[in-house]
């Protein structure tokens, strides 16, 4: 079943009643009551908590109550809160995903090295195939260099074929725009790519906790201050998917600026069509078979990591 994606940019009052989240409006000037007299309020609508995957809160004057947030974690639904930017700075997962977590933690905990570092070569060479795939769709040209350097991703990427194949993409992806320079201060494309990217980051987290997975002890990333480094490992196969319709939007004449359609289109990233072990599935569902996948890895069960691929 694919959960749905709420996205709360005006003033709220979110609560919960009978497994609903209830959400209820402000008076008629644009202010929230006090607290306490939320009740005199008309509801706008009410949502059953099992429907919910994300919720996205994008303004200061949303309020949110205890009894609700912890029954969309029970249910394992993501929080992510924005900042003044409107752009995702905080994202509230369940501590208890799964019923085998214990399990699951230590065989995480306990992974060999060489098994790391044969993960994050699988985790790479796809990355870089579908970054090919993506080129060849917005420039209409092959790029055997980027297919080449996919295959010759060796254990650990000790290489570092990820950030030569970054300098090749970035630089080649939008033809239009051949002084685009990628990062998170660069404006123009990297507003949206940045917030598409949060979304994403989201998505994947949440599907590791599902799995029983801890998203802090990662495959690869390892910075003391990051606590989803194995969600931004398990992420880079899926970057290409937000790198294509961030270049549909613009192709479509939207602009760059993080207006409410374009933020829009961006959260309709979990339901997007990939292609995942042969068969065409909701990015949100793919983003669970990799989950299940990595920790069957973890487990001895099997030794390959099911990502996405782009044709």
């Amino acid at each position: 079943m694919i959960k749905r994606t709420l996205y709360f940019g005006n003033p709220a009052y979110l609560s919960l009643k009978l497994k609903q989240l209830v959400i209820k409006k402000p008076d008629a000037r644009g202010d929230m009551p006090d607290f306490g007299a939320f009740d005199n309020y008309s509801v706008i609508k009410t949502i059953p908590i099992e429907d919910l995957g994300f919720i996205i809160l994008d303004h200061p004057q949303v309020t949110i109550t205890q009894a609700l947030i912890e029954a969309l974690l029970e249910n394992n639904c993501a929080i992510i809160t924005c900042d003044s930017k409107h752009l995702p700075v905080g994202l509230v997962l369940p501590l208890c995903g799964n019923t085998l977590q214990n399990e699951r933690f230590r065989q995480q905990i306990n992974a060999s090295l060489p098994l790391l570092k044969q993960l994050w070569q699988q985790t790479i060479s796809c990355k870089i195939h579908n970054q090919a795939s993506i080129l060849r769709y917005t420039t209409g040209e092959t790029h055997n260099n980027m297919l080449v350097w996919s295959n010759q991703v060796r254990s650990g990427d000790i290489d570092n074929m990820e950030a030569r194949a970054a300098a090749y993409y970035w630089k080649t992806v939008f033809p239009d725009n051949s002084s685009f320079i990628r990062g998170q201060d660069e404006g123009d494309a990297n507003n949206l790519l940045n917030y598409g990217y949060s979304v994403l980051r989201a998505i994947i987290a949440r599907s590791l906790v599902a799995s029983g997975l801890l998203p802090t002890l990662g495959i690869h990333h390892h910075n003391r201050y990051d606590a989803y480094c194995l969600a931004d490992d398990i992420m880079e196969p899926y970057r290409p998917f937000v790198d294509k319709l961030v270049y549909d939007m613009l192709g479509n004449g939207c602009s760059c600026e993080l207006t409410t359609d374009n933020k829009a289109r961006l959260l309709e990233l979990p339901t997007i069509e990939v292609k995942i072990d042969g068969l065409r599935r909701p990015l949100m569902i793919a983003a669970g078979i990799t989950a299940t996948s990595l920790s069957k890895c973890y487990s001895g069960v099997q030794r390959r990591l099911v990502y996405p691929i782009i044709d």
